[in-house]
């Protein structure tokens, strides 16, 4: 059989372009929630807070340095850095199946859409939160001292002065991390949901042939992925211009 009879013969591409729906919702909840979530992150990572930092007063002695680094403790960069530092080591396979078998196992109920997005998003979100954290750090620290010299709080100096600033600086790589996102959602087979990758292994299953189904999956995946590039490059360009006028 050709290509085309492979496909499209008795109706089988419904198979990928239900997988293609599949693929599109889950990157689209995966990547927004990650952005939210790592945006959080982000500002965790780069915040300035020392809850314990009253202790600093006790500094007579050699013999209190541990209740120093006590009061240069900052929670939480520490639960950033550890969030972070766990989900980028490791595999977001192993991080999906932990979601469906060991948080959901219980649930079975729960559909494998949702618990697929929550592992995504949480694993997009360590990558998105270094983007924008590099992005904050590119900001000139004059900005962040000007605000807070006109009055503005640390936090309100964050989100009305650096974070645009920020978040215009780390487009280009969380265009990255969403063509990332995209891809990476075909490994979702592995807990039985119905992509791109799944509908091209039924039509395998089906005609008995792997090249033209695994071809028309590629093209799927690149075109979407060069449309969205295309898209976004536009976007920044535009946002550029305004910026440059």
């Amino acid at each position: 059989m050709n290509f085309f009879e492979v496909i499209f013969g008795n109706g089988r591409w419904i198979y990928l372009w239900h997988g293609f729906e599949v693929t599109i919702v889950l990157t689209t909840i995966s990547v927004l929630s990650g952005l939210i979530l790592g945006l959080i992150l982000a500002l965790m990572r780069t915040s300035i807070s020392q809850p314990f930092k009253f202790l600093d007063k006790i500094r007579k002695s050699r013999k209190h340095k541990i209740i120093l680094a006590i009061a240069n403790f900052n929670p939480l960069q520490v639960f950033a850095k550890l969030y972070i530092s766990l989900i980028r080591g490791t595999p977001v396979l192993v991080q999906l199946l932990i979601m469906y078998y060991v948080v959901f196992g219980s649930m079975r109920t729960m559909p494998k859409l949702f618990i697929a997005a929550i592992a995504f998003a949480m694993n997009s979100a360590a990558y998105i939160a270094e983007i924008i954290r590099g992005g904050i750090e590119s900001v000139d620290k004059g900005q962040l001292e000007a605000a807070r010299s006109l009055g503005f709080s640390h936090t309100k100096s964050m989100l009305y002065v650096i974070l645009p600033q920020a978040m215009r600086g780390a487009l280009p790589g969380l265009i990255g991390e969403g063509v990332t996102m995209f891809k990476e959602t075909s490994i979702v087979g592995w807990i039985g949901l119905s992509d791109i990758m799944r509908g091209a292994d039924d039509i395998r299953s089906l005609t008995a042939t792997a090249f033209q189904s695994l071809i028309a999956a590629a093209v799927i995946y690149l075109a979407i992925t060069v449309i969205f590039s295309k898209a976004m490059s536009a976007l920044e360009k535009k946002i550029n211009n305004q910026e440059g006028q």
